[in-house]
């Protein structure tokens, strides 16, 4: 028994002298490559490749899909072509769901009145009056385009870059890539809303939109509850106080730091630091969530249900708040976007949900300062056809998933305001001009926060995976300030 406990002894020696090795190896090389490529007086901040123009991201996501040609993309010549076929020579053949396969593809004009908005002429759709008067600070990405033509599929590609579950989301690729700006609260929060206008249709949002695949689980987005704790066991239990529990996160810590030494394996360091970390977030989340100190000026700017928890408006509330404090990537996700039937009614509903709420955001941001290094982005899984599910009635029809060309917009953080980028054909069926695949949209994103997507890699079973995947991806330039 002696010489087999040497034996494992010595085995453990080994293993730890091999990842002191491996590690200050990588340290060692990573700063000789650093040192090379930028000269000394360049002040790249650690982790970038070039100088950023933003240092977070509040990624708003439309879950369900909204309808550009409803929203964003004004066709009026669409009213001339209202309940006729939709010409084979521009829908040509293209994949469509199992909902419209083998019936009439009938158009179908929007109901909803389009303006110019602005200096910029944007035209914007009547539902977003809020977000209208912010259209010289907005950039609408009209030409977006996707394979996924189904709900899972499609938020599973916009949140990690691939359409298959397994690969890491958005927020932690930038966790892993640019690391933290705080020490009192996680690099990447995810808010949910508790609550949305449209009742139908409406899917389940997995863990894995945040999760961190093969990367290490320190870069895991943090829910936030709409109920009770925002964040999970962050209250103490019946009969522990502060002092019992910091007690007692010592002795686990060094318990863990025998273990961690003992078998050089990481994840254990991770849980200590998470633990670390979640021992301070018992001051810190109070804090961050307490609106006391918010003016009523402040607290109006984002709606009547601002008051309301787990509302959208009051998680905008929050988003900008966690930008003051220097959350990396706040994402926002709002449901009920999935309009088959009776769009007009379930669509004003959703838009009244999310139209001041994220004006309000803008504004609070512009006003504080925070929007020339914050990058606000908005986006669905996919966009929504421009033939009727169902009868084309003005007052109740639907709209299929589209995923040849939808709407994203950004603002903030280095990105042009008061343009349109990218244009659709006549029917807003295909892409004309300027095509933005998702993985460029990933691309602009991480440049804007001083990052290659091309060098912000991760080796996992014999490939070195990134965001943006291995197909050619390129930076929108044209819509950089």
């Amino acid at each position: 028994m002696t010489d087999l406990t040497n034996s494992f002894q010595q085995f453990c020696d080994l293993q730890n002298r091999r990842q002191f090795i491996k590690q200050a190896g990588i340290g060692l090389g990573a700063a000789a490559v650093s040192s090379l490529a930028q000269p000394a007086s360049a002040a790249v901040p650690a982790g970038c490749h070039h100088q950023p123009r933003a240092n977070r991201v509040i990624f708003l996501f439309m879950a369900g899909a909204p309808s550009q040609l409803d929203l964003f993309d004004y066709k009026p010549d669409l009213e001339k072509l209202h309940g006729q076929p939709l010409p084979p020579e521009i829908s040509k053949g293209q994949r469509v769901t199992a909902m419209t396969r083998g019936k009439k593809q009938v158009i179908c004009a929007s109901v909803f009145k389009f303006a110019p908005q602005g200096q910029s002429g944007l035209y914007m759709s009547e539902l977003l009056p809020h977000l209208s008067t912010l259209a010289d600070d907005i950039c609408l990405i009209k030409s977006t385009y996707t394979e996924a033509i189904n709900h899972d599929p499609g938020k599973t590609f916009f949140c990690t870059g691939a359409e298959v579950p397994g690969r890491p989301s958005m927020g932690s690729w930038l966790s892993y890539g640019l690391g933290s700006m705080n020490k009192d609260l996680p690099e990447f929060v995810v808010l949910t809303s508790a609550f949305w206008s449209g009742k139908v249709n409406v899917q389940a949002l997995y863990s894995r939109l945040w999760g961190t695949a093969f990367l290490p689980s320190k870069h895991q987005g943090i829910a936030f509850q709409s109920v009770g704790d925002p964040v999970l066991f962050l209250s103490n239990p019946p009969g522990v106080d502060r002092k019992t529990r910091s007690k007692m996160l010592e002795f686990v810590a060094k318990v863990n730091q025998q273990q961690q030494q003992l078998t050089g394996d990481a994840e254990i360091q991770t849980s200590i630091a998470q633990q670390e970390m979640a021992f301070r977030m018992q001051t810190s989340v109070p804090e961050l969530t307490d609106l006391s100190g918010e003016s009523q000026a402040a607290m109006e700017m984002y709606g009547e249900e601002v008051h309301k928890t787990g509302s959208f408006a009051r998680n905008c509330l929050l988003a900008r708040r966690m930008a003051e404090r220097d959350v990396r990537f706040i994402q926002l996700f709002h449901r009920g976007w999935d309009h088959h039937s009776s769009l007009p009614t379930h669509l004003r509903g959703q838009a009244r949900d999310v139209d001041q709420p994220i004006a309000g955001l803008l504004k609070d941001l512009k006003q504080r300062g925070l929007l020339e290094d914050t990058l606000v982005v908005c986006a669905g899984e996919f966009g929504r056809t421009t033939y009727a599910q169902g009868n084309p009635d003005r007052n109740n029809y639907g709209r299929d998933h589209h995923p040849r060309c939808f709407t994203t917009w950004m603002s903030g953080g280095g990105i042009k305001g008061g343009i349109s980028y990218g244009e659709t054909d006549d029917f807003c069926y295909n892409v004309a001009k300027d095509p933005v695949h998702i993985r460029d949209f990933h691309a602009t994103m991480l440049h804007q926060l001083g990052i290659d997507h091309e060098r912000l890699t991760f080796p996992y079973q014999g490939l070195n995976h990134r965001l943006t995947g291995v197909e050619a991806s390129r930076v929108v330039k044209e819509i950089l300030s």
